[in-house]
């Protein structure tokens, strides 16, 4: 019996690209516009299809299969409000530089504007946060037409995936009925190759840059959110062995070894100001995505390095210092491996001034975690050395990052954060995403804030009994009495910190979790081996604190770090 599927023919070859191109996974949301969509994608035996209802999480959830694989993967929606609710993933996919496929289902042409149902202006709706939009015939009437549908399918995946990857919008338009079967013989559409030539730099620029590079005494590499990539490390980690080399990694750029300044916020402050200029680079490279740390882009924009090479396949090139010199357009790794062999010795003391200070803020944090009260500080200080090994720890914003920058946690797989757009609303969902495909754990520390505002992925039937949620039950928003501005205002409670008592057991308990607690040092430090073994379902720990002293002890750590850097003189 022949196999039936959708009766629209631009439906057809969507699939079938998408399939022949290596798109192994969609994500689909329900709807009637988009039920051609739903029944092509639903019966193609060769891509994994996942249904989930809020189109906001199901967005999130492609992000994190995304991060987690590197592969593309693909999402589809019904028409009018639907397709809005794929923009928060979207805008961080693409500063994540995740490829996204997104085929939204739309109304013909002829009906937009016309007050029918369910019909918004889809055309291009994406524009600013994607890197291009194509529209596809509402028919496929002649071979001219399938072809230029073709065309259309075989660009938008290519340009997804060439240089600096991204999501794509695909909108197609589609007619009534919607619910036609056809079988179709079986077709072997054309199918565009992507080849990427191997990146290179000219022997004239490499001799130009390995010239400058070899004339500085102070060189700081400084590396931003990003994939794992263990061949980058290792050219990172031959480079750091120079004694005029400092490499600065944050938590997220997945690139830490004990050569590397990790920890920056806490190595910074121990550098006095009198010092700082001697802490400040002549030569400046950065990689990666945005970072996190405000006091390394403080740091930099008041001691300014001669020089800022902006290493990324970007076409908008980040001058975050205000002092760019150069954009090299290539993949961090291949710059590295051409011009690594090259550098030669200098003699500095740059590297060994930023080793003593990493070795002297490391004592003054392990003490003062020995000695604080119970707060988030004291919950992260013994949470963080039993993750399990090999676990994937994903960090919700806006306070989990942060403190996750201030603690060492090598035994961990790999960390992710949406950091592209650095946004509390999906960080739930792209877990859950990253957990489909990870055969470990998946462990997401989150605040209550951000918990609620995305507690619509724990209504997902894709949830893994190896999925962990560590939620910080603190009152909500307590980043806003650290920061400054919103410390200072009459409306901080109201409009800004939002107060809430999250059930977290009420969630946990309808979504099937199983639910652990901690409201002190002693519960938590007995809880947590428990919580780590949870093997039969997916868990949840949600750790109480006093959210009003939090913001205090955190400014109390920064302190004391400023002390022992003066005591130190």
């Amino acid at each position: 019996m022949p196999d039936y599927t959708s009766d629209k023919d631009g439906v057809r070859i969507l699939v079938e690209i998408l399939v022949r191109k290596g798109v192994k996974r969609i994500i689909l949301s329900p709807g009637s516009r988009n039920a051609p969509l739903l029944i092509a994608f639903a019966r193609e035996k060769r891509m994994q299809h996942y249904v989930v209802l809020d189109e906001r999480s199901a967005a999130f959830m492609a992000l994190g299969m995304a991060q987690h694989s590197g592969e593309p993967v693909a999402l589809a929606c019904t028409s009018g409000t639907a397709p809005l609710n794929y923009g928060p993933a979207i805008a961080e996919a693409y500063y994540q530089r995740l490829p996204l496929i997104v085929v939204t289902a739309d109304r013909p042409v002829e009906w937009i504007d016309q007050e029918d149902c369910q019909t918004i202006r889809q055309n291009g709706l994406f524009a600013n946060i994607v890197k291009a939009s194509w529209q596809l015939p509402a028919e496929l009437r002649d071979e001219d037409e399938r072809w230029y549908a073709n065309r259309l399918v075989n660009d938008a995946v290519n340009c997804a995936m060439r240089g600096r990857r991204g999501p794509v919008h695909i909108n197609i338009p589609l007619r009534e009925p919607l619910y036609g079967l056809r079988s179709y013989p079986e077709e072997h559409p054309r199918v565009v190759e992507l080849v990427e030539a191997a990146p290179f730099l000219s022997s004239e620029v490499s001799d130009r840059l390995v010239s400058r590079l070899n004339s500085c005494r102070k060189i700081m590499i400084l590396a931003g959110f990003q994939l794992p990539d263990r061949q980058l490390r290792d050219c990172l980690y031959r480079l750091a062995v120079l004694d005029q080399v400092v490499v600065l990694t944050e938590t997220p750029s997945n690139l830490g070894s004990e050569r590397h300044i990790g920890m920056i916020d806490r190595v910074l402050a121990t550098i006095q100001e009198e010092e700082k200029p001697d802490f400040a680079p002549d030569l400046l490279i950065t990689f990666g995505g945005a970072l996190i740390s405000r006091q390394v882009k403080a740091f930099l924009r008041q001691y300014r390095p001669r020089e800022h090479w902006y290493v990324e396949q970007n076409e908008h090139p980040a001058d975050t210092f205000k002092v760019l010199t150069t954009q090299i357009n290539l993949k961090a790794v291949d710059f590295f491996n051409s011009v690594i062999e090259r550098v030669v010795p200098v003699f500095s003391d740059y590297a060994v001034r930023w080793r003593q200070k990493k070795k002297l803020a490391a004592v003054c944090h392990n003490e003062f975690s020995r000695r604080t009260v119970w707060c988030d500080w004291k919950a992260f200080s013994l949470i963080w050395p039993t993750i399990p090994e090999g676990a994937a720890l994903q960090l919700a914003n806006s306070t989990p990052v942060r403190y996750a920058q201030l603690f060492e946690c090598p035994q961990v797989l790999r960390v992710d954060s949406n950091r592209g757009t650095s946004g509390i609303d999906g960080s739930t969902s792209t877990a859950v995403g990253a957990a489909v495909l990870y055969t470990g754990l998946t462990v997401l520390v989150t605040g209550d804030m951000s918990f609620l505002y995305d507690s619509n992925a724990l209504w997902n039937k894709y949830i893994h009994p190896r999925l962990k949620i560590i939620v910080m039950k603190n009152g909500g928003g307590g980043i806003f009495r650290f920061i400054p501005g919103p410390s200072e205002l009459p409306e901080l409670e109201e409009c800004f910190e939002m107060s809430c008592d999250a059930d977290v057991k009420g969630f946990a308990w309808l979504h099937h979790f199983r639910y652990f607690q901690a409201v002190s040092e002693e519960e938590l430090q007995a809880v947590l081996p428990s919580f780590w073994a949870e093997s039969q379902a997916p868990a949840i720990l949600a750790v109480e604190t006093p959210g009003l002293i939090n913001a205090g002890v955190l400014k109390e750590y920064f302190r004391q770090l400023a002390i022992a850097g003066k005591n130190r003189e």
